[in-house]
């Protein structure tokens, strides 16, 4: 129904930036908000970041001032800036966008990217 793929993933040596991109495409007829999560072996899924279609945006403390997150509605693409990036950066990380999907309802489901990995070595 909807598929969001996650690209830009990698190893990076501590200090250094990625950007992640992640594009929903199918059924589509309004996303709101888009994020990202991350997470660790034993350890529960977090956020990192989110923003509304408005552009307004949300960020966990560990990230603040160092991740930007961005979209472009046009293309359904949420975006992630990483900057100075550390060890602890280290997770698989998600997508996710709540999108309405039906005419006949104003539900927003969320959907969820199959996860890239982002390894830091220090």
């Amino acid at each position: 129904q909807v598929q969001l793929v996650e690209s830009g993933g990698g190893l990076v040596q501590a200090g250094g930036s990625l950007r992640l991109s992640c594009a929903a495409s199918g059924r589509i007829l309004s996303i709101s908000v888009m994020g990202w999560y991350r997470q660790t072996p034993g350890k529960q899924r977090e956020l990192v970041a989110s923003i509304s279609r408005d552009h307004k945006t949300n960020y966990s403390d560990s990230v603040k001032g160092r991740f930007t997150i961005s979209r472009d509605n046009a293309k359904n693409t949420v975006y992630l800036q990483m900057n100075s990036l550390k060890a602890e950066d280290t997770a698989v990380y998600y997508c996710n966008a709540a999108v309405r999907t039906s005419y006949y309802s104003l539900d927003f489901p969320t959907f969820w990217g199959q996860g890239t990995q982002v390894t830091v070595s220090s």
